[in-house]
């Protein structure tokens, strides 16, 4: 049965893992020994479940993606620890990024989003790679990211979540939901962390990590009932980061110092009205808003932003028969910002289902920005399994985004390279092209799972952001000529042992833009990735032991500047490196401690910052980041979790 986007968990398929008995919600299960599991839906998924976030720190949500072959989550800078992902080897910028289905941190938000969502607070994460549905918006180029968070109408749950590690990181995670009466039921979870130690490895008088302190709060509520459901949440943040030179590198000068406040308020409602559960028609009406305030000192540069956003979505969906199904509705964007833009839309989505065989989905949407004028947005999908042991997926859109330069990439601050950014600016247009084929092969009692996808992205209109033109300039502009991402991934999970799963995965990914009417390489963009993943739990499952080792290819550096020796001030390409991470963790009855290391190896780079003997000179950077910033880091944790109390 389809549901309108308010119960559905996955960004590309509302019935694949959730559907409605009676009056309450359930979770299809997906139980995999292997760090993600392969859903059954039309798009090429990754699902994460609450399991899977078990495997590691996970602390917040760019950690949950240490496992994940598909998802990169690097430094964007080497001072600030502002992170950002990659996708289908390209920014994170072209992932939309969805909470609960509605999207979220966008502009102000996006430079330190992925450690706004803690790690105990997630159920599960889908990452849905190249096109996806037109439902959801035109703001997605390389996938989807949809977070599920903790639900108030769930088994009754109370859980904790204590973690301390080597570098004095302190983390506290609470969280409980509570039957209110028969339809009712409501969910509180709160963090806080604080990292107030200053390290600095590399003795470059800079420190390797800011100081952090956040708090989060969030209050969820929902009412079930057989013709209509409902689901609202409130959500406030407030984070502070403090970085920059210290020691005795600033006894003779005024030291350069970094201090960012975020600010941020969140709340949705959703409501579904449901008049033919048989044909699963129903109307959905969800309601979005944001508030996010940044003030940022870089050295002697500032940067303070107010984001207002306001989303609405109305959608209508019903099942004609077993093989025909219709999703239509119309949506309004708001973002009150650097510049104001109001897009109205409206879409169509049709599917035809042939049982488990074969699905097809084509989806078109128009918008209205009173930026840009009018634009339309085609996807498609297609599935098809010729057998209970192969299964083919494609899929074909386009996707747009509008940039908010300083909004986005305001921590490129922390250098005294010029900041350069054009007028008139376009709105970033793509079109993304997907094939995977999925085959799980009967070995003896367990099967083989193997997964190869190619996908190509390819720009009409894209922000360049160029450093290689001036190496003391970022030169934010319009590309003028080609820019595409070719990416291929082969994927293989096999239990070797009834307790003992492996994975492995490889990638690799060619990027390429025009940069002065010359196509070149994406500079600090990793060529290839292998992944080896390791989870054995043994006997009654009372212990588990996971490993993950990540090789990471080199790439190109932007263009140096030369010395006053007639030397360029870096080298022109970086070298691969290797990163452990390992966790032993033993389960109790209510409770289970685990222990940790990550990136054991302690391969790091040694000297990211350009010149950190002088920031306030013209060759100062810290924005040359390809690899760690800091070395092993070892770990210990607590989790309480009482459920059915």
């Amino acid at each position: 049965m389809a549901i309108s986007g308010v119960y559905a968990q996955t960004p590309m398929d509302t019935d694949s893992l959730q559907m409605l008995e009676g009056e309450h919600l359930k979770e299809v299960r997906v139980t995999a020994h292997s760090h993600r599991a392969k859903t059954k839906g039309l798009s090429n998924t990754d699902f994460i479940s609450s399991g899977d976030l078990l495997r590691a720190a996970c602390c917040n949500l760019g950690e949950s993606f240490t496992t994940n072959p598909s998802v990169d989550v690097n430094y964007s800078d080497a001072a600030t620890g502002a992170q950002q992902i990659r996708l289908l080897g390209l920014s994170g910028t072209y992932v939309q990024m969805l909470t609960e289905n509605i999207p979220n941190y966008r502009g102000a938000a996006a430079p330190y989003s992925l450690g706004y969502i803690p790690g105990p607070w997630m159920q599960s994460i889908q990452v849905s790679k190249g096109a996806s549905s037109v439902k959801n918006g035109y703001e997605s180029i390389t996938g989807q990211i949809n977070v599920e968070f903790k639900k108030p109408q769930a088994s009754p749950f109370a859980d904790a979540n204590l973690f301390y590690n080597t570098k004095g990181k302190l983390e506290a995670n609470l969280g409980a939901n509570l039957k209110l009466s028969e339809r009712w039921s409501t969910a509180l979870l709160g963090h806080y962390e604080i990292l107030d130690k200053a390290h600095d490895e590399n003795g470059d008088g800079f420190v390797d990590m800011p100081k952090v302190r956040q708090g989060s709060l969030m209050s969820r509520w929902a009412y079930l009932s057989d013709g209509y459901i409902f689901q609202a949440a409130i959500k406030g943040l407030k984070e502070h980061r403090e970085g920059g030179q210290i020691g005795h590198h600033v006894a003779a000068m005024h030291p350069y110092l970094i201090d960012i406040t975020n600010e941020r308020y969140e709340a949705f409602a959703k409501n579904a009205f449901i008049f033919d559960p048989e044909h699963g028609s129903n109307i959905a009406l969800i309601l979005s808003g944001s508030l996010h305030h940044q003030n940022a000192i870089y050295g002697q540069k500032t940067y303070h932003t107010d984001q207002r956003n306001g989303y609405a979505s109305l959608m209508f969906e019903t099942d004609f028969d077993e093989h025909h199904s219709l999703s239509t509705g119309v949506s309004l964007n708001h973002d009150r910002f650097d510049v104001d833009e109001t897009t109205p839309g409206v879409y169509a989505q049709y599917t035809y289902k042939v049982g488990e065989r074969f699905t097809l989905m084509g989806g078109l949407r128009w918008d209205h920005s009173n930026i840009y004028g009018g634009f339309l947005t085609p996807r498609m999908h297609l599935k098809y399994s010729p057998n209970d042991v192969l299964t083919f997926r494609g899929s074909i859109g386009k996707g747009y985004r509008t940039n908010h330069v300083m909004a986005e990439y305001n921590n490129l601050l922390a250098s005294s390279r010029q900041i350069i950014i054009d007028d008139n600016l376009d709105q970033e247009e793509a079109w993304n092209y997907g094939l995977s084929a999925n085959l799980n092969i009967p070995i003896g009692e367990r099967k083989l799972e193997i997964n190869a996808e190619y996908y190509y992205t390819t720009f009409q209109h894209q922000l360049l952001v160029d450093m290689d033109s001036n190496p003391h300039a970022i030169h934010f502009t319009n590309l003028v000529g080609d820019s595409y991402s070719h990416t291929w991934q082969m994927e293989a999970t096999y239990p070797l042992l009834e307790s003992l799963t492996m994975t492995a995965t490889y990638r690799r990914t060619n990027v390429k833009s025009t940069y002065g009417g010359v196509l070149r390489e994406k500079p600090l963009t990793n060529r290839y990735k292998a992944l080896f993943t390791a989870q054995y739990k043994p006997g009654l499952g009372k212990w588990q032991f996971d490993a993950t080792l990540q090789l990471n290819g080199g790439g190109r550096m932007p263009d140096a500047y030369t010395t006053t020796g007639g030397q360029p001030a870096w080298e022109s390409s970086y070298k691969g490196y290797e990163q452990l991470n390992a966790q032993i963790t033993r389960f109790f009855r209510h409770w289970s401690i685990y222990a940790g290391g990550e990136n054991i190896t302690g391969r790091r780079q040694q000297n990211p910052i350009i010149a950190a003997s002088n920031p306030w000179g013209q060759d100062f950077d810290a924005t040359m980041v390809w690899g760690p910033m800091h070395g092993a880091i070892y770990y210990i944790g607590i989790r309480l979790n009482w459920i059915k109390i």
